[in-house]
């Protein structure tokens, strides 16, 4: 089975395919138009370049329709994350060698002056009359194209939350077989419907949402972008049965003033990773629907999932050859050991990376990275690059990634762990905790909390909210406290912790202790200005 496989086996049927706003899409006409841009293809394609197109769109139908040209043709869909600027866009676009660019008006401005490698004559407008005339003076037969399952059809990236993000190979027979999966484990049937919200450029939408949706035969639902306050709204219309999400997206439809009728729904399943536990729950019982949450990633290797019988703050179970490894030894961490009140005893011995030790053929390499490929597959194993400890009844925690570790005092510790205590406070939206540079060596602890009003803060029970925590190391409470009403977001509306650690204190409101004695007070422009040497 292949992607081409999925859309071309309904191409004459007139059910819906997509549903878009207040917009209807049937398999036969997003076959037909993804033939006409097929045929596009075929007139511009250089065969001595490799086959991408760079897709700079929001989620519209025309994304869409090249996502299904691109499947029947043996194109290869290069995923552009809008939020990108600059260099970093360009270095996106050349990195994935791409010799065509599909993009909207709203983001034509973001391409000028940039150096793309892409003749201007490849780069299309999709708003524009030029390009709407030449689409429609194509003719509607599909390519004798016949992809194989391992033709490379997708580059889609990584969040690019710690590093310049990857390109992550996936073939047609990956997109197919993961639609087969979860349209499996989610029942998807006649009636359904799949909600995404998220980018098409991101795996959720890819995956968990198109795949399934055109394995099952069911439509898929979206708008251009993600609103919080629109969705329910989507799901009510749209007569979605299935949503996906990852990182906040929960998290921000909660934030919506509820309703009397918020349970007046056709959701029936909530699907996806990066969700708290307060928010699974709460999001269950006001929208009357199931929640599955599972830890993953771009890469599709390792799937951690959650339990009902799971202790507090557990990440959930796996299979057996998921396992936590000392990444410098290669050997078991030991169990993680609790106090009385399930403060973790031996953070920096139980703490180790996350690692597939029979990997498979799930992830197929990053493009044109094959030092990341090397240190992904070491030893015959997959190492996530994600820290986690387990107790000695097998359940995982997650403990944040592998360049997450903080040094105070000598202390090793990963940020994960005390980033799901400060959580808990309860006026706290989200919550993320970071390293920032200390003096004259190591780390600092911030924190940084979205709050829905921030004048609302107080620090006197943010100080009393830490006191409280029993499982608080004394190295790990916060030198620096960020507030903030909406912290920056990736496009995938996970917090962006790079970016957070390259602002530091210098953005929002942020309170401070100048020594580990000293009570949290608002920082001045003179603290600024004095701790600007710490900063690179």
């Amino acid at each position: 089975m292949t992607a081409a496989d999925l859309f071309l086996r309904r191409r004459d049927s007139d059910a819906p395919a997509l549903l878009f706003e207040d917009r209807t899409v049937t398999y036969r006409e997003l076959v037909d138009e993804a033939a006409r841009r097929a045929a596009l293809w075929r007139e511009i394609a250089d065969p001595d370049r490799p086959p991408h197109i760079a897709v700079l769109l929001d989620n519209t139908a025309e994304y869409l329709f090249w996502l299904a040209a691109a499947a029947i043709s043996g194109a290869v869909i290069v995923g552009v994350n809008s939020t990108y600027r600059g260099e970093e866009l360009a270095r996106l676009i050349r990195h994935a060698d791409s010799q065509a660019i599909v993009m909207s008006e709203a983001y034509g401005a973001l391409l000028d002056g940039l150096d793309l490698d892409v003749p201007p004559d490849r780069i299309f407008d999709t708003g524009s009359t030029a390009y709407a005339d030449r689409i429609r003076a194509l003719g509607t037969t599909v390519p004798d194209a016949s992809p194989e399952p391992d033709d490379l059809y997708l580059l889609i990236f990584t969040s690019g939350s710690t590093s310049f993000p990857k390109a992550v190979r996936c073939t047609q027979g990956r997109f197919a077989r993961t639609g087969g999966h979860v349209a499996a484990v989610t029942n998807l049937g006649p009636g359904d419907a799949v909600y995404s919200p998220l980018p098409f450029f991101h795996s959720s939408s890819l995956f968990t949402g198109l795949s399934a949706a055109l394995t099952a035969g069911v439509p898929i639902g979206t708008r251009a972008k993600f609103s919080a306050s629109k969705t329910l709204g989507d799901l009510r219309r749209m007569g979605a049965t299935v949503m996906t999400y990852t990182g906040k997206v929960l998290n921000y439809i909660l934030a919506v003033p509820p309703q009397p009728d918020d349970a007046d729904n056709p959701l029936r399943l909530a699907i996806g990773n990066e969700a708290s536990l307060a928010d699974i729950r709460e999001f269950a019982r006001r929208f009357d629907a199931d929640v599955r949450d599972s830890y993953g990633s771009t890469e599709g290797v390792i799937i951690v999932r959650r339990d009902p019988s799971m202790p507090e703050g557990a990440l959930g179970t796996a299979d057996a050859n998921i396992v936590v490894l000392d990444p410098e030894s290669g050997e078991p961490c030991p169990p993680a050991t609790f106090g009385p009140n399930g403060e973790l005893l031996n953070p920096t011995e139980a703490t180790g990376e996350l690692v597939n030790l029979e990997p498979g053929a799930g992830f197929e390499g990053y493009y044109r990275n094959e030092e990341a490929t090397t240190e992904r597959f070491r030893g015959g194993r997959y190492w996530s690059g994600d820290l986690a400890y387990r107790d000695a009844d097998g359940w995982f925690y997650f403990a944040g990634r592998t360049n997450e570790w903080l040094r105070v005092d000598g202390e090793n510790f990963a940020a994960g762990t005390v980033e799901s205590i400060v959580s808990r406070f309860p006026p706290a939206r989200s919550a993320v905790v970071y390293a920032v540079p200390d003096a004259p060596v190591g780390d600092a602890v911030m924190a940084a909390l979205e709050i829905n009003d921030p004048s609302t803060f107080a620090v006197g029970d943010f100080e009393r909210f830490l006191e409280e925590q029993s499982d608080l190391g004394p190295k790990w409470v916060p030198t620096f406290v960020r507030i903030s009403s909406d912290l920056p977001k990736l496009a995938s509306l996970k917090i962006d912790k790079t970016r957070l650690r390259r602002e530091a204190w210098t953005e929002d409101t942020v309170y401070w202790r100048p020594d580990r004695k000293s009570p949290l007070r608002e920082l001045t422009a003179a603290d600024v200005s004095a701790l600007a040497p710490r900063l690179p």
